[in-house]
């Protein structure tokens, strides 16, 4: 290889690896700052949210007056106006003209009895008039009294999520500790064991995958009726685990088959039971598969509307988040303020899980794909 193609090489690496590192940052901020603006309109004011955007908290160049003054009987409204080195009529003025030195001129009121006021843009430290009223009134459910920018006062009703947000902890715990358990001990019979029929078991374990979650909401929801499963919390942890075990298993397996054989022989060797490899020896060693698929279960299982939605129905008793968050969006629409803190809310836990089992993620996601 000679220099210069060495040379060229090395430089189609670095571009290489610019675009990488642009392209990363880009997701990055793509998926950040809707979530920074969500977070900063959680805490801002009802008023706030409908007068300006969640970017206003940063330092920015606003309008601010200046000035302002009554123009004389001298001054045609009917005709072109020329106020503060500003010409334009009347309609302009009222939507505002800007001067030569860079001000804003803008006519407040009507043609007879208005005023025209003068405004500079100045630099200002961005609004920082937080509260944290919305999530009282989310989490507390109780009446609250807001004060208006006029200095009136209006009793609004506040959403109760504490019961929607426990609701969805009775379900998505179970769905999550529930599959993981079964798909363990069927990985390890895959992987670890022999029977008849095991590799086309396994084939017809990972062929479930293909299969398309509403094709199978009906002929549940049919079966559930028949046992009086619709409508309880028994019966949407069966129907998570069911929908949830296919990937568990494959993920599980293909992490639990790369463990080393000669652990196994040597607790066969000691007189160790497959119960007891399973429970003793698999189970720690296969913590960061476990992890991963809890992960993925999870989020899941705590995003999840639609089967929520089917199998226990919309009783405000066993409502979990998703369906008090698309209850309060039809019902409440308007009241942004209460829409951002809720839907920060059900971010909240996940961002937990996530990160506190992120360290984990990677290493279960690459098991058992490389051979060596």
């Amino acid at each position: 290889m000679t220099a210069q193609t060495a040379t060229k090489k090395k430089r189609g690496v670095a571009w290489g690896q610019v675009f990488i590192n642009v392209a990363l940052i880009t997701l990055i901020l793509v998926w950040t700052i809707p979530t920074i603006g969500l977070l900063v309109s959680s805490f801002r004011t009802r008023f706030d949210i409908q007068t300006s955007g969640w970017w206003t908290v940063l330092p920015h160049r606003e309008w601010v007056t200046t000035r302002e003054f009554t123009p004389g009987p001298e001054v045609d409204r009917d005709a072109v106006m020329n106020l503060e080195g500003a010409t334009g009529t009347f309609e302009e003025f009222r939507a505002g003209v800007v001067a030569a030195d860079d001000k804003r001129i803008i006519w407040i009121g009507n043609k007879r009895i208005g005023r025209v006021v003068v405004q500079e843009q100045q630099w200002t430290r961005g609004n920082h008039d937080f509260t944290t009223q919305n999530y009282e009134e989310v989490l507390g459910g109780q009446s609250f009294e807001v004060q208006q920018p006029d200095g009136s006062t209006v009793t609004v009703q506040g959403t109760n999520f504490i019961g929607a947000f426990l609701n969805s902890l009775i379900v998505t715990i179970p769905a999550t500790v529930i599959p993981i358990l079964i798909a363990a001990f069927a990985a390890y019979g895959f992987a670890w064991m022999k029977f008849p029929g095991r590799k086309v078991l396994f084939i017809m374990v990972v062929a479930l995958l293909v299969v398309p979650l509403q094709i199978a909401l009906v002929p549940i929801l049919n079966d559930y009726v028949k046992l009086n499963l619709n409508g309880t919390f028994l019966g949407i942890w069966l129907a998570h685990t069911g929908f949830g075990l296919p990937l568990a298993t494959y993920l599980l397996f293909n992490y639990i088959s790369t463990i080393p054989r000669d652990i196994l022989e040597s607790a066969f060797i000691d007189g160790a039971s497959h119960f007891t490899i399973f429970t003793q020896l698999i189970l720690p060693l296969s913590i960061p598969a476990l992890a991963s698929f809890a992960i993925f279960q999870f989020l899941w299982v705590w995003n999840d509307y639609l089967i929520a939605l089917i199998f226990i129905g919309s009783k405000p008793d066993v409502q979990v988040l998703t369906q008090r968050i698309a209850e309060m969006v039809g019902s409440r629409g308007n009241d942004w303020h209460l829409l951002t803190a809720g839907a920060f809310i059900s971010m909240i836990l996940p961002l937990i899980v996530f990160f506190s089992l992120q360290r984990f993620f990677v290493r279960g996601l690459m098991a058992g794909s490389v051979k060596g």
